[in-house]
């Protein structure tokens, strides 16, 4: 990163602080919520891949919502989240944001591609939702997975190549059934994600089904994920092939 990019970055920061000096209504929240959308919209492509450099220039909107989240959520206003898909859909925009503005923090690094890299990004780096400090490991598997919601795995980004593919529009609770639905089918039908060998009779999947394999089915046998697949396919995975996992592109997903 320049030094030109890191300045306006800090000084953005600064603004943004003042500005917001944390998030404690719903109108606050749902103002940078809409900034969120417009950092979707302007700096994500329709693959999902993000124009980090450019989001360096412009932070404004990002470092915006990230201290929304820092003051405002489920923990410290459940009156303001009486559903569950109000919280959920809080939980993946907070998370997909935290894990964005985590990259541009780091002056943008080629990824994750070590066990300490991602260890220092996911368990090492602090992050405060509502009042509380957290990591997003943390975050991730005692705040969202407990939730319940498999298919929340394919709504999270952590801004690398083998994630779903990021939208371009904000996830909100009157259409989280759809919007994580629809994320769920494309992820199962895209080739990058699965593809079937049918000469070795294998189901190359993810390994995203590897690492949370318990979420998806009670087993936790990877015998038994082309039942759960199955339900968005659009070809049923065929009988008796066995199920092996892709190697994660831990590559920043830069445009």
């Amino acid at each position: 990163m320049t030094f030109s990019i890191k300045r306006s970055l800090c000084l953005a920061s600064l603004l943004c602080v003042a500005m917001t000096a944390l998030a404690k209504t719903p109108d606050q929240y749902s103002e940078a919520l809409a900034g969120w959308g417009r950092v979707l919209e302007q700096h994500v492509d329709d693959q999902g891949r993000i124009d980090f450099y450019g989001l360096a220039e412009q932070p404004d909107e990002l470092l915006g919502f990230v201290e929304a989240i820092a003051g405002f959520g489920p923990a410290s206003h459940p009156e303001h989240f009486g559903s569950p898909q109000q919280v959920l859909a809080y939980h993946i925009n907070a998370y997909n944001a935290l894990a964005m503005h985590g990259v541009i923090e780091r002056d943008i690094p080629d990824g994750f591609t070590s066990f300490f890299k991602r260890a220092s990004f996911f368990r090492f780096r602090d992050v405060t939702i509502a009042g509380r400090n957290t990591n997003l490991y943390d975050y991730e598997n005692k705040v969202i997975r407990p939730l319940g919601e498999p298919r929340a795995h394919f709504a999270l980004n952590c801004m690398v190549r083998d994630c779903p593919r990021l939208p371009r529009v904000p996830f909100s609770a009157d259409k989280l059934e759809e919007q994580l639905e629809a994320a769920s089918w494309e992820f199962f039908n895209t080739e990058k994600h699965l593809r079937l060998d049918h000469e070795n009779m294998r189901i190359y999947v993810s390994a995203i089904l590897d690492f949370y394999t318990r979420d998806f089915v009670a087993s936790g046998k990877a015998a038994d994920l082309p039942q759960y697949i199955n339900r968005y396919r659009k070809e049923a995975l065929p009988n008796g092939y066995k199920v092996r996992y892709i190697d994660y592109d831990w590559r920043i997903n830069q445009q």
